[in-house]
């Protein structure tokens, strides 16, 4: 049974093919690998998967090409509870992702192809305006074309949806954007890329929250790793510690988690500290486990560390 209103989310959906070796080959080299995995990923279908897993009521606005990829994407949200809005695009392929991680350090270097998903219009979002306006909470990132974001977030904002939009990979923006947004959720990157301002203490990205409030966003959220998040606000700034559940295996899913579960937390009816709170919550369990959508908890699960306060 789903709970709070629903919430319109989107993004891109890509299938992450991950690599782990002990280098990366040099051109016209081969080398043999010690690992591979392929799984869901794409900030928004990440989102949107996190977000239904919370038992909310979630439509997720893509396109996707007609072939294996697509297939796994269908799989990966009808097992979550996402509802698809797809426009099908054969002429395109499904995104995909090469991940390449470093065996001894773990660092990483990517490719992402987002193929059909770049092909996202306005006219596209025009087609899905009513999803768009039924939602409480609507969510965007900036995977697939900034127009498609805009268009969206117009619709959104002359209905009185609450909007959200995750500037993430961080893109120049136009003034125009930032005051279509009731939140904005950047990591510290991603914050000083839009803000040209350092993003290393917490008065720094008190500051910096401030800039992007100055430039028309209702309020940020700055989320900062283990530091936790920050919410600044016209009347609050204050930071959420971190939930420390268990021993972190990974972190990659850790943004797409926060995310999902602030707009659960907003769809519910939470005050903004108390839905960054429950974000936060959300994220502490997902670096716990391996995999960015496979890692996404339960609604039981959340709502048992969000009850006991971070730590």
């Amino acid at each position: 049974m789903a709970t709070g209103k629903p919430i319109v989310i989107l993004g891109v959906f890509v299938a992450d093919t991950a690599y782990r070796a002990s280098r990366q080959p040099r051109m016209g080299e081969t080398i043999l690998g010690t690992g591979f995995t392929l799984g869901p990923g794409g900030k928004g279908s990440n989102q949107a998967v996190a977000a239904a897993r919370l038992e909310a009521d979630v439509s997720f606005i893509t396109r996707l090409g007609k072939d294996t990829f697509a297939e796994m994407a269908m799989q990966t949200w009808a097992d979550a509870g996402v509802k698809p809005a797809v426009i099908e695009t054969p002429e395109s392929y499904t995104g995909a992702a090469y991940i390449f991680v470093e065996e001894n350090t773990g660092n990483n270097a990517i490719i992402v192809s987002p193929g059909a998903a770049s092909l996202i219009s306005p006219a596209d979002i025009d087609a899905h305006a009513d999803l768009i306006r039924s939602a409480g909470v609507f969510v965007t990132q900036l995977e697939q074309p900034v127009e498609a974001a805009l268009r969206a977030l117009r619709i959104a904002r002359e209905t009185g949806v609450t909007t959200v939009l995750n500037p993430a990979p961080a893109a120049p923006l136009a003034d125009e954007i930032f005051r279509l947004c009731d939140y904005v959720t950047p990591n510290e990157t991603e914050t000083e890329e839009l803000t040209g301002m350092k993003v290393e203490t917490v008065d720094q990205a008190r500051a910096a929250a401030a800039k992007l409030m100055e430039r028309g966003a209702g309020a940020a959220v700055i989320t900062l790793g283990e530091k936790g998040a920050l919410l600044h606000t016209r009347t609050l700034s204050e930071l959420v510690p971190a939930y420390r559940v268990g021993p972190v295996a990974e972190t990659t899913g850790a943004g797409d988690a926060f995310n999902g579960g602030f707009a659960v937390g907003l769809a519910r009816g939470f005050e903004p500290l108390e839905a960054v709170r429950f974000g936060c919550a959300v994220a502490g369990i997902s670096v716990t486990r391996p995999g960015t959508a496979p890692s996404m908890p339960s609604l039981k699960e959340a709502n048992a560390v969000f009850a006991r306060g971070s730590l």
